[in-house]
Parts: C-alpha cells; sequence; structure tokens
C-alpha cells in the first residue's frame, strides 16, 4: 500500500510539471529572442526533430507543436505555433517559393514564412482526412518542386499526389490490377502495404517506394502507373531508398550492411556492395554530385561507393573505438560531405551468423570531418568533447537551451559552412550536374524472351522478302505474256532494220557528197545521190511519225493499230492484235532475212560489173563497228502496186557497198 501510494504521488507530481510546461510553451512568442528554458529538468524534453538545411543556411527542426527556423550561428529566427505535435522523426520538406511541408499528427501542415507578421496565416493544414475516414499514421513526405507535387504515404491506405493549390492528382496501393493479372504483393496481399517515405527522383520524374515484403516500387509522378517493381524479400524486407538523380536508384539493406545500385529505368540491379555493421535508426546515405554514395558504419568508417561500384574508407585506419552512428550532410557545393564520428569508452563487436552487433558505452569525443569523397580530400577536422562543449560559433547561441545530439549539431556545423573552401551551388545547378551523369537508355519496344524476338524479326524480314519477289516475278510474268501476244518480236527486229538502212544510207550519201565534189560525175550518178536523200528522208520519217509496220504488208491484211515508234524523246509502244503465233513471227523473220541477203548478194553483182564496164571502182560504204556486226535485223523485201521493188540493203561483217537502184518486173 505505501508503495502504491507513492507511486500516485509521483505520478500526479508528473503530471502537474508537464502541464505547466506545456502552459510555458504556448507563452512562448514569435521573437525569438523570448524563447528560453527555466530549469534543467525542462531541458530535458527539449529535443529538436530532424533538422532540414535550406539553400539560404537556415536550419528548420520542430519541437511538439511548434516549428523554429535557425540561423547558421545556431539563433532563433522565428518561430509559429503548429497547433498539432509534429512528427520528429521526420525531418521538414522543402516544397519551393520558400514554404516548408511537415508532417504533425495525421496531417501534413504548410508553413508559409512570409506571412509571418501579416495578419495572413503561416500555418495552414495541407492533407487532413476528411470527417469519417479511416485515419493512419503518417510514414514519410515529399515535395517534387519540378512537378509542383507532394507526395504522401499514410500506412495502410496508400500513397496520395496532390498538387501544391491542394487538389488530390491520384492515389495508389501497393496491389495493381493491370490486364488481368496483380502486380505487387504477390506472396502477400492481405497486411501488405507501404510502409516506407516515398523519394523523387527529379532526373527519371519517379518517385519510389517499398512495402512490408519487401518490394521497391517505381512510379511515375504524374501518374499512379507501375514502372517496374524489384523484389528483394531474399534480402530483407526493411530498406532505406536514395534517389540519384544520376539513372541509378540506391537501396541500402541495414540488416545485412548491404548496398544496392538498380536501374532507374528498368529496377535491374547494376551492382551491390558490402559495408560495415550500420546503425538502424538513422543510417540514411548521401549523394554528391559526382555520383558517390556515402554511409556511416558503426565500424567507426565512412563508406564511400562510386557510381560503378567502386568502394572507399575514410580515414583509411580509424581507431577501434570510434563509431558513424548519424548520417552524413552534403555540403552547399554538393561535391564534399561532413561526417560524424564518435569515440566511446569502450566498444564490442559480436558476430552471429551473416550479422555483427555493435555495443558501446557512453561517448567521449565527437571528430567533425568534412571530405570529398571523389578524390578523398579533407578540408577540415576537429574534436570536441562529448561533454556538451558546442563548437566555438555555437556556444553562444539558442541552442544550449535544448538537448542537442550529434546530428543536430551536425547539421549547424554543415549550415555554417564551416572549413569549406568550395563554392556554393544552388539545388537546381547540383540536380543538373548530378542528372547530367545519366546515360541514355534504348527502351525496346518488345519485352520477352529476347532469342524468341530475335527469330520473329528474322522470319518477318524473310516473309517480306519473298513477297517481293513473288510480286516482281508476277509482274514480269504478266507483262511479257501480255506483249508476246502483241508480236512484240517482229515490231522490234522491223524498227531496228529501220534503223540500220538510215545509217546505211548516211554512210552512202556521204562519200557520194564527197566524190562529186572532188571530181566530175556523170548526172546518173547526181540521180542516185538524189534519190537516196529521198529513201533516208522517207525512213525518218517511218522512225519520228506514227507508223504502222504493217503498210509494209499486202494490202488484203487488216491493221487493227498504229505503233507509236521512238521519236528521240519518250517511248511509247502500242501492239497490233495480230492472230499469228509466236512461232509464226520467227519464222517469217528468218525467211524474209534469207531473201533480203541473196537479194542483196545478186545486187552487189550486178553493180560490180557495172562498175567494170565503166572503168571506175565501187562506191564503198564504210563498215559499221562490230557491236553492229553482231546485231541480226531482218533484211525483207517489199514489193509495192507499181511494180518497183524497194531497195533491201544488207550489212555485212566487214564492209557494205551502196548500187544503184534497178527496176524489177514482178513476177508474180
Amino acid at each position: 500500500m505505501p508503495t502504491q501510494s507513492i507511486l500516485i504521488v509521483l505520478l500526479l507530481v508528473q503530471s502537474a510539471f508537464v502541464a505547466s510546461q506545456a502552459s510555458q510553451l504556448q507563452k512562448y512568442a514569435s521573437n525569438p529572442h523570448l524563447f528560453s528554458a527555466q530549469s534543467s529538468s525542462r531541458k530535458s524534453i527539449l529535443r529538436l526533430s530532424k533538422p532540414l538545411i535550406r539553400d539560404d543556411g537556415r536550419v528548420y527542426s520542430c519541437l511538439e507543436r511548434r516549428f523554429f527556423a535557425f540561423e547558421s550561428n545556431g539563433s532563433i529566427a522565428w518561430t509559429v505555433n503548429l497547433k498539432y505535435t509534429c512528427n520528429a522523426g521526420i525531418a521538414p520538406v522543402h516544397g519551393g517559393s520558400r514554404k516548408i511541408y511537415l508532417a504533425a499528427e495525421n496531417r501534413v501542415m504548410r508553413i508559409n514564412p512570409l506571412n509571418i507578421g501579416t495578419s495572413e496565416s503561416a500555418v495552414e493544414v495541407f492533407f487532413d482526412p476528411d470527417p469519417g475516414e479511416e485515419t493512419g499514421e503518417i510514414v514519410g513526405l515529399s515535395v517534387s518542386t519540378l512537378s509542383s507535387s507532394v507526395f504522401i504515404n499514410v500506412k495502410n491506405r496508400g500513397l496520395f499526389a496532390y498538387r501544391l493549390q491542394g487538389q488530390m492528382l491520384w492515389s495508389a496501393g501497393p496491389v495493381l490490377y493491370q490486364s488481368g493479372y496483380r502486380q505487387g504483393c504477390r506472396k502477400n496481399y492481405k497486411d501488405c502495404y507501404f510502409d516506407s517515405a516515398p523519394v523523387i527522383d527529379q532526373c527519371e520524374a519517379s518517385v519510389y517506394i517499398s512495402n512490408t515484403e519487401g518490394e521497391v516500387y517505381a512510379m511515375s509522378l504524374g501518374s499512379p502507373h507501375f514502372k517496374w517493381i524489384q523484389d528483394l524479400s531474399a534480402l530483407d524486407k526493411s530498406f532505406v531508398i536514395s534517389p540519384g538523380n544520376n539513372g541509378r536508384v540506391y537501396v541500402t539493406v541495414p540488416v545485412k550492411a548491404l548496398v544496392l545500385a538498380l536501374d532507374a529505368s528498368t529496377g535491374t540491379v547494376l551492382w551491390q556492395s558490402s559495408i560495415g555493421p550500420l546503425s538502424t535508426t538513422d543510417c540514411a546515405p548521401v549523394i554528391d554530385s559526382n555520383g558517390w554514395i556515402s554511409i556511416g558504419s558503426l565500424d567507426g568508417f565512412l563508406y564511400s561507393i562510386s557510381p560503378t561500384g567502386v568502394p572507399k574508407k575514410f580515414p583509411k585506419a580509424a581507431p577501434l573505438d570510434f563509431v558513424v552512428q548519424v548520417s552524413p550532410f552534403l555540403d552547399c557545393s554538393g561535391y564534399a560531405v561532413y561526417i560524424s564520428q564518435a569515440e566511446m569508452e569502450g566498444k564490442v563487436s559480436h558476430t552471429i551468423g551473416e550479422y555483427t552487433y555493435i555495443s558501446a558505452l557512453k561517448p567521449k569525443n565527437v571528430v567533425f570531418t568534412l571530405l570529398v569523397p571523389a578524390t578523398g580530400t579533407i578540408y577540415w577536422s576537429e574534436s570536441y568533447p562529448a561533454s556538451g562543449q558546442l563548437p566555438s560559433i555555437l556556444k553562444e547561441s539558442d541552442l544550449q537551451h535544448f538537448v542537442l545530439d550529434e546530428s543536430i549539431i551536425l547539421a549547424f556545423i554543415t549550415a555554417s559552412n564551416i572549413g569549406n573552401r568550395l563554392p556554393c551551388r544552388s539545388t537546381r545547378q547540383k540536380l543538373a550536374t548530378s542528372c547530367s551523369q545519366a546515360e541514355p537508355q534504348h527502351v525496346s519496344i518488345y519485352t520477352g524472351d529476347e532469342r524468341t524476338i530475335l527469330l520473329f524479326l528474322l522470319l518477318e524480314t524473310v516473309t517480306l522478302i519473298v513477297l517481293v519477289v513473288v510480286v516482281r516475278f508476277c509482274c514480269i510474268f504478266w507483262r511479257k505474256k501480255k506483249l508476246q501476244s502483241q508480236d512484240l518480236g517482229k515490231f522490234l527486229e522491223k524498227r531496228h532494220f529501220l534503223q540500220l538502212q538510215k545509217k546505211t544510207f548516211d554512210q552512202a550519201i556521204t562519200e557520194l557528197e564527197q566524190n562529186a565534189a572532188e571530181e566530175a560525175v556523170p548526172n546518173k550518178m547526181l540521180e542516185r545521190l538524189d534519190d537516196l536523200v529521198k529513201q533516208k528522208e522517207d525512213i525518218e520519217r517511218k522512225l519520228s511519225t506514227t507508223y504502222s509496220l504493217g503498210r509494209d504488208r499486202t494490202k488484203s491484211e487488216s491493221l487493227k493499230s498504229l505503233l507509236p515508234l521512238y521519236d528521240g524523246k519518250a517511248k511509247s509502244y502500242s501492239f497490233q492484235e495480230g492472230a499469228e503465233k509466236e512461232s509464226d513471227t520467227w519464222a517469217d523473220s528468218s525467211r524474209n532475212k534469207k531473201e533480203a541477203e541473196s537479194t542483196f548478194f545478186q545486187y552487189m553483182q550486178s553493180a560490180a560489173a557495172a562498175a567494170k564496164a565503166k572503168g571506175k571502182a565501187p562506191i564503198e560504204v564504210g563498215s559499221s563497228s562490230d557491236q553492229e556486226t553482231e546485231e541480226e535485223y531482218e533484211g525483207a523485201s517489199a514489193y509495192d502496186d507499181e511494180g518497183e521493188a524497194r531497195e533491201t540493203l544488207h550489212h555485212g561483217s566487214s564492209r557494205s557497198i551502196m548500187r544503184r537502184r534497178r527496176t524489177l518486173s514482178s513476177t508474180n
């Protein structure tokens, strides 16, 4: 009974103390200089939440229902009342236009510093469950300034995407049914939900998140579309996801002490690297503008891994009693990191199976260091006792009223840019540098077995080639059949024969004109020259105008069509619909050729005899080229109604002789 009385008294005293403390906190004005702690007992509970460092050099954090903005030297710039208790385990998020988002109870608050000191409210509720809806714990939130969207993960409800103006874009759960197939939570979909904070990849326009079954999701910023799902449940079911903004997504497995790099486009594991044992409470890595991922380990080293998976350890030889138990911070340039190494009074390491456990006593000293992981250059390092002594720049600040851990002190050292000789850059400049390291991806429109796809493409190609060959053959075959039925062979032979006649006449006329110019010639020779010119003009007329070779036939044969011949500019053929077969055509051509050769030789003999009688040499016609000698032509002789025979010329293998025209009497 006495023991129960003492416990009741202690509880009453504690509740009264907490109530008086709450009333004191509500009396704090917005003026930062009015904030102070009145007793050491109250100081023991004034522990700030995870901090946010912005480009303006200020540090933002919350304490219960108040939100603070600190200058880099530790003095309070301004503070506002939230009306709701903030979540100390979720750091505030920068939302663009100087606005800040943070989780408070089951709501998301938005703070606008520009409204402080004005009639407008500086704090507003951005996300609040509707009355009657199932409330859930806010696991994490993130803001994409490029897409002007806020992403909120609510436990057992799903991921919600909102515009900065407050309109909901979409919501998604860990299970999606698409084309009759279930995506996500393949092993257990009943108790499966998203259990990590959403993180934004600004370069890939993606949001990454994991579920309780060990699956990592990549989703589009603009729609609840699953780009890919990677099942890592074989390693563990709890991860820390970090976007590289360089074409890679980094997944830290604290239990296994592993860091994996996934391809941001496909989710394929590119590489994995083993590191030292990690703290399960705070092991979030940082990725610098060079693409190096850095994470602290309980073995006292900082592990930095290159984009290709090559690890480094800093420092090269750490004392045995050192541990790194807080996440590093990226400096303002984006190329260096600030780390904190705590020296413990004693440290014991236990390895059980695949797991390593670290046990340590209270810390003695803390060493803060600024280094560049890509080169290993150390710009600054300083040690402070763990008894509570602050760096000189923070000694006289408002931070002395709060309980400070390594994470808070490291955040203010980073904001103060202590020992940094690298020029500061804006968030957009850092993002542009990291995004430029991403390699372009060649997206394939096919999915499935690569060998099957190649065989299918090969079959398609062969089929197209066969179709082209068949169509081409059919067209040529049809055209040949059509031309053969139109007596094309006879037409071409007659036309070729006319061209040979014209060439022979040209040569004969040229030689006669030369002889007439050199010496006196009889009138009969001049008449012969005149006849040759007229016959040449007649042949030219036949070649240059619409002419039917059927005129050379007897009048009893009917002419059904005219043949447009070649005029030197364009070709146009129109064929007669003769009733003769192809075999008859070639037989007539052979017979006419033999008759023409017989008549031609008789004509040559008569001309030679006449030349001897007159004492003159016969007129020679220049030989044609060897190519023309090999060509065949029809040497047929045609007779007109007046009984005169058109002269027949023969193109010999060596030379041709033009002789005078003579009249033949018809034998018919």
